[in-house]
């Protein structure tokens, strides 16, 4: 059907009901028989390849060493990036993509379904279907919760390789049936952190992998940006910066703002620091109570920049504090030390979706601070709707690993430089 349809586009054109849409798009998705292509891939025959990568800001920033060593295999090919709209500016400027696409998969819930296949057809018909493409990689190990493999599957790839829907007992549940769209699926249950699940899709397809370092691409314009805001604020070289997230994607993952001005005063004591706030639009309130107690000398940035303009001010960090989100991945990818203030207990599971094992920040001076075990109603994971497990984390636990990571970077610096001053140059 989807070949036919490659030939015959004129029938989406004259598909008026995005109802139909979805009719047929259930068609494609269900009634299809299996095409599964088997036998071992050579990678370097590749010419046309489909990345789709519809996960918040944190996955995406652990795809970057993916992208780069897909390149490094494939420097001819033409490869196409799919992401959602909210972190298209942080993959704009990817040097080892030839094109960024965008997918929105948000709607209104009771529409979502209908949504989605209008949209995904609409996507292929416009733009996947010309560039027919050799290959297709959902390098994704979890359960699919964006439904990105139906887009892939859409796409007319020849293959299409993903991991399989049997590689942990959730997704098993969640994406039941979701292999029949692969040509060739990953069995690997191993528990390892999320940029080497990335990674070993290339080495299933017979690539090598030379690094794993995280990186992300600003520009001119941002690294401009980030230094007039310092230049508004009155920051000059010579400032000791240190950056806060208080914000995530969770409350749970939430560490109580008043601890945050409690840390934020006793940095500024200790260091003679000066504070950055970063975050999304929606944690402006955070940014805004942080601000009010802990003094105009904070540069709160929290809703007021994009993605790349926020990595671009975390660059002149000397250190970064924060919670499991997409700003502490950022940190990480632009070669900041991060605390991480992990909801998730030492006691847990460490394949918990929560699990710093997976999700923590990639870096040797990084650290991650953890409650010891399980709030009551939790042990596996914290469950709860507010912050609960990471209230156990201590306000001398952090003081702690902050001193010691500002013990490790100084030194560091100072190796680098071959001298004995503190401060690091910007």
């Amino acid at each position: 059907i989807v070949r036919l349809a490659h030939r015959w586009q004129w029938v989406f054109d004259g598909i008026a009901s995005p109802r139909a849409v979805a009719v047929l798009g259930d068609l494609l998705y269900v009634l299809r028989p299996g095409d599964r292509r088997q036998g071992q891939l050579d990678l370097c025959e590749m010419r046309r390849v489909l990345v789709v990568r519809l996960d918040e800001i944190g996955d995406v920033v652990m795809t970057t060493p993916f992208l780069r060593e897909l390149r490094r295999n494939l420097p001819q090919a033409w490869i196409t990036l799919i992401v959602n709209p909210g972190v298209h500016n942080l993959v704009e400027l990817c040097p080892y993509v030839d094109e960024v696409l965008t997918y929105d998969w948000n709607g209104n819930r009771l529409l979502r379904p209908v949504r989605w296949h209008f949209r995904a057809m609409r996507l292929a018909r416009r733009h996947l279907w010309h560039r027919h493409f050799d290959l297709a990689i959902l390098p994704r190990w979890d359960f699919d919760r964006y439904h990105a493999i139906h887009l892939m599957y859409l796409s007319g790839s020849r293959w299409r390789v993903g991991y399989s829907e049997s590689v942990n007992a959730f997704k098993e549940q969640a994406n039941r049936g979701f292999d029949r769209f692969l040509t060739h699926s990953l069995q690997d249950n191993t528990l390892k952190h999320e940029v080497e699940h990335n990674l070993d899709v290339i080495r299933y397809l017979g690539g090598k992998v030379e690094n794993d370092r995280l990186e992300l691409w600003v520009g001119g314009e941002d690294e401009a940006f980030a230094e007039g805001v310092l230049r508004n604020h009155k920051i000059n070289s010579r400032d000791l910066l240190v950056g806060f997230g208080p914000g995530a994607g969770a409350p749970k993952r939430q560490w109580p703002v008043d601890l945050y001005v409690r840390l934020g005063l006793w940095l500024e004591n200790q260091y003679r620091v000066r504070l950055v706030i970063i975050g999304g639009p929606e944690e402006k309130p955070l940014g805004n109570e942080l601000e009010r107690k802990l003094g105009s000398s904070v540069l709160n940035a929290v809703g007021k920049t994009t993605l790349r303009q926020a990595a671009a001010l975390l660059k002149r960090t000397s250190l970064y504090v924060g919670s499991d989100a997409g700003p502490m991945h950022i940190a990480a990818a632009v070669g900041v030390p991060v605390v991480e203030l992990s909801c998730h207990p030492k006691s847990g599971s460490p394949h918990s979706a929560n699990s710093p094992v997976r999700f923590g920040p990639l870096g040797k001076i990084n650290r991650v601070v953890q409650p010891e075990v399980a709030a009551p109603d939790c042990s596996e994971e914290c469950v709860a709707d507010s912050p609960h497990c990471i209230l156990g984390i201590t306000l001398e636990e952090v003081k702690q690993e902050v001193a010691e990571t500002m013990r490790v970077r100084g030194s560091v610096e100072r190796y680098a430089r071959g001298g004995d001053g503190m401060r690091p140059p910007l």
